[in-house]
């Protein structure tokens, strides 16, 4: 059996803005739909949860947070009446019965056009920006608003706090290049937003609007806003609302609709013109979760994993808020012809509180595969008595496989390796690196054939499905490397890359290295279509990733041996951040041997790398920026003091630079200042020293079982 780890790769026509209306009727039989809907959930789903009033109220926090994550929008007295309703959510569903989130849309209309009014009055008042008080921008786990004094307090802040960004973006940011630094994103663009609540925005002195005054600006946006809200049609909201009951059983499991499931088909075409990114949704935006090598985005450099779309123009036209689009519309709003230019409104995955935003533009064109390839390089470390030693790099940012090509012509991430090996091993190498860092997948199949290059044969993964275990083997009993060898990993090496290094380490054929863990993503979604052309399709958790010591890859991911922090360690990724993933399990181990023993050099290797790390000052003053990373990271709240903001922005200018440095593909990243890779190379040095002193000691080969 063949499994596939699916990627999204967005290959971004411009679709026109949908007229002002409320929640447009369509052609779809949305009854038959959900009843389809509610009757598959609890069949084809790995964990076959029932769908009982435990999911329907789960379902009920997840629509509602989806509307409106930073609860500012429905007082508790709107969500003490929609509660009365959780319970019995799941009976109606089974019954075709989605008036419910029609229901709570048009209540959210009537927020938004109250809050809308609200702040144009407000605006027209003005702010006394010396006052020093503070601005909660976080509010997913603050209650609702109590009554309407509370409520306009809230909001007083919240315009206050976009009011001051916008001034302080014009002050400290005006003169960058891409500044893009004004208080947008706080207002209208992230109105729904967990990131709403902070100084965020967009400033460009070319931008129609950069003579805008603040108050103008920002209640432009609202406007922008509540006509995108009211513009939703009956298909966009039976997409969110169906998607809040997948989500309670895992959130890679999704409702897409007929449109989405033509985008979905169009995106995993080999061909692919556009951005080169995969998407998907986060709080009313399209967060980037993987830049793909070779496309358009990767060699720009700007776009980032974790980065969040809001916005988008086409060439020079007016940029479109796709705040609460779903995401095949975004797709539709980002997909293009080649060589035509689309230019992204973004706030960077480094700014957590989303205190700014940033424009990117883009030339669309088709994803190189060439630029996805594997590749190899000797490094010549020097030694410290003196001379070199000659350690190969193997960099792999993708488990890719041409399946439509035949023949010697066909691109195979499993040969590429296979290849590079044997050209590193001609330059004389004495130990590799396989660099798996930001590698978020791809082809199954080319995992374990990557892994089998460095074992003799034997079980590389297991996959749990509903009706058992499957235990997928290596079969080539050729061992194509058997030196020193080091697994090299970060927060984004996911999935592939993830059964790839649990093998090698199961096996102690590896040592591995990098951030704290990998990802976590250990489980396989299938798109099942519905019936009919307008319909739409179930993407479900059908199966789970395990490793052969029998523990799974979902959610704790793969922690490395040896631990080098990095600034992704501090931010929200990984699997462990998602809402409802499915917890981490373990089966029987599968039966399998170990190979020498690299892995008891492990302690000595790890205490040699603290030591030097300790007396390293470029690591300690990456150790120190780190830190300041982290506390921005945990800070919930921001001054709503003018002078204060801008002594705050021009002293995390630095941070800026970090953060956006963090997201650096291997390609990207300059040689000489990877500090990971070079402390990489150290370890590697050191194991071959510590194998020819002897004190690597063989182990005796083990079956493992239990």
């Amino acid at each position: 059996m063949r499994h596939k780890i699916a990627v999204l790769s967005v290959a971004l026509a411009t679709v026109p803005m949908l007229g002002n209306c409320t929640v447009e009727k369509s052609d779809l039989d949305v009854k038959k739909i959900s009843r389809t809907v509610a009757y598959s959930l609890p069949v084809f789903h790995l964990n076959q949860l029932p769908l009982d009033t435990g999911v329907a109220t789960n379902a009920f926090d997840l629509f509602i947070d989806s509307l409106d994550p930073s609860r500012s929008y429905f007082l508790q007295s709107d969500i003490d009446a929609f509660q009365k309703e959780a319970p019995g959510l799941s009976k109606r569903l089974r019954k075709g019965d989605i008036s419910f989130a029609k229901e709570v849309f048009d209540v959210l209309l009537e927020r938004i056009e109250n809050r809308t009014v609200f702040a144009e009055k407000t605006l027209e008042k003005g702010f006394d920006t010396s006052v020093d008080e503070s601005f909660q921008w976080d509010r997913k786990d603050a209650p609702w608003p109590k009554d309407k004094a509370e409520w306009d307090e809230l909001w007083r802040k919240r315009l206050k706090n976009e009011y001051i960004a916008r001034l302080v973006s014009k002050e400290v940011y005006a003169d960058e290049d891409e500044a893009a630094l004004s208080n947008t994103v706080d207002s209208a663009e992230t109105i729904t937003t967990n990131i709403d609540l902070a100084a965020g925005g967009e400033y460009d002195e070319e931008a129609e609007n950069a003579n805008l005054s603040p108050e103008e600006f920002i209640l432009e946006r609202y406007k922008q806003f509540k006509l995108t809200m009211e513009s939703f049609d009956e298909e966009m909201l039976l997409q969110r609302y169906l998607s809040s009951f997948t989500h309670v059983y895992d959130p890679h499991s999704d409702y897409m609709s007929p449109s989405s499931v033509e985008d979905f088909d169009i995106n995993m075409k080999l061909s692919l013109v556009g951005i080169g990114a995969m998407l998907r949704p986060d709080d009313g935006t399209a967060r980037i979760v993987r830049v793909i090598p070779g496309g358009p985005a990767d060699e720009d450099g700007r776009l980032k994993a974790g980065d969040k779309i809001i916005a988008v123009a086409e060439g020079d036209g007016e940029p479109v808020s796709i705040l609460h689009w779903p995401l095949y519309k975004a797709v539709r709003l980002i997909r293009g012809e080649k060589d035509t230019k689309v230019v992204l409104t973004v706030i960077p995955a480094s700014d957590r509180s989303g205190t700014r935003t940033k424009k990117i533009d883009l030339i669309r064109d088709e994803v190189k595969l060439e630029e996805q390839a594997a590749k190899g390089e000797v490094e010549d470390f020097e030694l410290p008595g003196g001379g070199t030693r000659k350690l190969g790099v193997v960099t792999l940012p993708d488990f890719y496989a041409d399946f439509n090509a035949t023949g010697s012509d066909a691109r195979r991430a499993s040969a590429d390796v296979k290849r590079i090996i044997e050209e590193l091993k001609g330059e004389g190498i004495e130990g590799m690196v396989l660099d798996l860092r930001n590698n978020g997948g791809g082809s199954l199949r080319e995992a374990i054939d990557a892994a089998g290059l460095f074992i003799s044969s034997g079980p590389i993964v297991q996959v749990k499905e509903r009706n058992g275990i499957q235990v997928l083997p290596d079969v080539d009993p050729e061992t194509d490397y058997a030196g020193p060898l080091i697994v090299l990993v970060n927060r984004l090496s996911a999935s592939a890359s993830e059964i790839l290094a649990a093998a090698l380490q199961d096996y102690k054929r590896a040592i591995i290295v990098g951030d704290r863990q990998t990802h976590g993503k250990g489980t396989v979604q299938t798109l099942m279509p519905l019936g009919g052309t307008r319909r739409g399709s179930l993407k479900l958790t059908t199966a789970g990733f395990y490793r052969i010591n029998g523990g799974s890859t979902q959610l704790k991911g793969v922690t490395p041996d040896i631990v080098i922090p990095d600034y992704l360690d501090v931010m929200d990724l990984g699997e462990n951040a998602l809402e409802h993933a499915l917890p981490w399990d373990t089966v029987r181990p599968a039966m399998y041997r170990t190979v020498d023993g690299w892995t008891e050099l492990i302690p000595i290797l790890a205490e040699q790398s603290r030591e030097r790390l300790k007396g390293d000052p470029e690591f300690q003053s990456f150790f120190a920026k780190r830190e300041r990373l982290e506390e921005r990271y945990e800070t919930k709240t921001v001054s709503l003091s003018l002078d204060t903001r801008i002594k705050e922005a021009e002293a995390e200018k630095e941070l800026d630079d970090i953060q956006s440095g963090a997201f650096l593909d291997d390609e990207e990243k300059d040689k000489d200042n990877d500090i990971v890779l070079k402390e990489t190379l150290h370890i590697l040095s050191d194991m071959i020293d510590l194998k020819k002193s002897g004190q690597a000691r063989p182990v005796v080969p083990l079956v493992e079982s239990k």
